[in-house]
């Protein structure tokens, strides 16, 4: 079969439209080929229109992922469109994805015809009027609320890249993440989409394609990182009448939002990513398991998976090969576990998810007993850079044993919530302090909890640990999918501990007794350690809160070693970097009965300064549980012993007279 290149130039190739909507009829060699001088100026002018490099009215681009739609996107959209009739104004204005900047939201671009694209930040209704009246009547720059420019320009506005939030970052999942609209197969085309589709089809093999992944040094970016080639090899090996591919869309990590920012911003990349993969491993069928949580990514899913089938990219003999593939959509119901691959396969099945044992692994019997791969949706995003400008290229990036780079979603006590894209080496502190903006109010950092419940929480002592997998490993964390949660010193980390052993004791699927028991028992520890004494008469209760801290450890191990899955092995990594790292705040909240953050309430004396209580009676009003007594007109005082700090009578006081220790 001949390649599209063959017979196209670069610039026709990449606007690929034709009035039919096949772009496969216009670049197979035929009438509407380059080689028609009218054909190749039409083409060429789309292609400019469609790269945004061409255009007669202003272009409005909007980010319009959950982030943007949270903050008041389709209220700012509304209040543009109003503003734009009242002026009689023309402009087209473009949805697109979340740019990663989501302490910004509402992201708003302005390019003029012949202009710079220049991004504003932060915009509201109230501020479009003005905002409309000085970028577009005036064709000036809002200067309240600028961002920054897209390219060199000549308006005094700085590059984008160079802000602090991007100057760090190195882009290759989120290239296009908020640039361009992610309902438009035209757009990514003329942007350089399935032209690495194109090459595997007309230039490489099945295995060739494997060889170029694997020397690529591509690890999974799911969490534990085995190597992408590695497993599409296995795969590819394997003889049968059917083969699957899916991709792990179920993020349920709390704190990670990145492949939903994907999916939302870039569909069309992780699609291609799947039918280079399907290519490489002879699979017939992809599903996309996706937590129904998701409707915005899973609608732009829906929509990609459409578009493709109608241009000849999705179906039976793709392009005039003898390669099939196509896509369906799996909406998960959010279960925690069904992130685990085996769980995800029997949830697919129609069965409840639970993990199985292996081997047999799915590369040798998975879906339906077929081999299949599984693969999340990061790495997804990366093969078809790789395919497009070469293994030789991405593996020129990040360390030795960790190539390429890693998105994480920053949350959390920073200044700087959002997505970002490092490479892999950069150093944990130039995330949080460059990146990310610090910490704000002047508060101290006190730790990052990074690969989510199954990650650790680091401190500041370790912040210089570059962020590989093997680095992480060895200061007790892992990269996991990417969640990136920094605390600062207003977090008590026995209550972090607690948290996320709530969390994986709840989503446990109870299989295997080290899993549903073990994290139980843990919890039960954990939680009766910032208990008051004087709410605990049984003295035996009282002596095993302390060994409970002892027996923390071993029964930590007995859980990592003896679990059936990922969610069990990595339950007690929260407890553990907290031993860790934080065992004087454990020992803290046994031996001085405190907790230095004020969040253990158990631990907690609420008290009244005299000297400034006025007897008005209103906390005592307020009280549910009639711990407060006075008279008006006297200081009042409060009753210890029934006491439940919830903190009603500071929100009810006038005078501060309340005070907390």
């Amino acid at each position: 079969m001949n390649s599209y290149l063959d017979h196209c130039c670069e610039e026709c190739w990449h606007t690929a439209k034709t009035p039919c909507d096949q772009f496969i009829k216009c670049c197979s060699g035929g009438p509407l080929c380059h080689q028609n001088e009218k054909c190749k100026e039409k083409y060429t002018k789309l292609g400019n229109q469609l790269r945004y490099s061409e255009h007669e009215i202003p272009l409005i681009f909007i980010g319009m992922g959950t982030c943007g739609l949270a903050a008041g996107a389709l209220k700012v959209e509304e209040a543009i469109r109003s503003e734009l009739a009242k002026l009689n104004l023309t402009a087209k204005i473009e949805a697109t994805g979340c740019i990663g900047y989501c302490a910004k939201e509402v992201i708003v671009d302005i390019k003029l015809p012949g202009g710079t694209r220049i991004s504003y930040c932060e915009i509201t209704p109230k501020s479009v009027p003005k905002f409309i009246q000085k970028t577009i009547v005036e064709k000036g720059i809002f200067t309240e609320k600028v961002l920054g420019a897209h390219e060199k320009n000549q308006l005094g506005v700085p590059l984008l890249k160079d802000d602090p939030f991007f100057k760090h970052q190195m882009k290759i999942v989120l290239e296009h993440c908020g640039i361009i609209n992610p309902t438009s197969i035209d757009t990514y085309i003329a942007h350089g989409g399935f032209r690495a589709f194109d090459k595997i089809l007309s230039l490489m093999d099945s295995l060739e394609v494997v060889k170029e992944i694997s020397a690529s040094g591509l690890r999974g970016r799911g969490g534990a990182g085995f190597p992408t080639g590695k497993k599409w090899e296995l795969a590819n090996k394997q003889k049968a009448d059917h083969k699957y591919l899916i991709c792990n869309a179920d993020e349920g990590d709390p704190g990670a939002f990145m492949d939903r920012s994907v999916l939302e911003s870039d569909p069309f990349r992780v699609v291609e990513g799947m039918m280079i993969g399907g290519y490489a491993i002879g699979a017939t069928l992809g599903y996309i398991y996706c937590r129904a949580e998701y409707p915005l990514a899973i609608e732009r899913l829906q929509n990609t998976i459409e578009l493709c089938r109608k241009y000849g990219l999705l179906g039976d003999n793709i392009l005039n090969s003898n390669f099939s593939f196509d896509l369906k959509i799996k909406k998960g119901a959010g279960a925690f576990v069904c992130g685990e691959e085996t769980a995800l396969i029997g949830s697919i099945e129609g069965k409840r998810g639970m993990p199985r044992p292996r081997p047999p692994f799915p590369t040798d019997a998975g879906l339906f007993g077929k081999p299949t791969v599984i693969n999340n949706v990061e790495t997804f995003s990366n093969v078809a850079a790789i395919i497009r400008k070469g293994s030789q290229w991405f593996s020129s990036i990040g360390t030795e044993k960790s190539k390429g780079t890693k998105v994480f979603a920053l949350s959390g006590k920073i200044v700087n919530s959002g997505l970002v894209e490092v490479p892999m080496g950069t150093k944990l502190s130039e995330v949080v302090f460059k990146i990310a903006g610090g910490i704000p109010d002047n508060k101290k950092f006190k730790a990052v909890q990074i690969g989510g419940p199954s990650g650790g929480c680091l401190p500041e002592k370790v912040m210089d640990t570059q962020v590989d997998y093997d680095s992480l490993k060895d200061v007790g964390a892992m990269m996991g999918s990417g969640g990136f949660v920094v605390m600062d010193e207003d977090t008590c980390m026995v209550d972090v501990a607690r948290y996320f052993l709530t969390f994986i004791q709840s989503e446990s699927c109870g299989k295997c007794v080290p899993c549903r028991e073990g994290t139980k028992r843990m919890l039960e520890i954990i939680e009766r350690i910032p208990k008051s004494y004087k709410s605990t008469t049984n003295k035996i209760d009282q002596l095993q809160r302390f060994k409970g801290i002892i027996h923390l450890k071993r029964l930590s191990s007995v859980i990592k070693d003896t679990s059936l899955c990922g969610l069990g092995q990595s339950a007690p990594n929260p407890v553990l970097s907290g031993l860790q790292y934080f065992r004087g705040e454990y020992e803290e909240h046994l031996y001085d009965r405190k907790c230095s953050a004020g969040v253990c309430k158990d631990l907690l004396t609420y008290s009244i300064d005299n000297t400034l209580c006025e007897g008005c009676g209103v906390c005592l009003r307020k009280c549910g549980v009639e711990a407060i007594v006075g008279e008006k007109g006297h200081a009042h005082y409060i009753l210890d012993e029934k006491c439940i700090r919830c903190g009603m009578c500071i929100d009810a006081c006038r005078f501060d007279a309340i005070m907390v220790n």
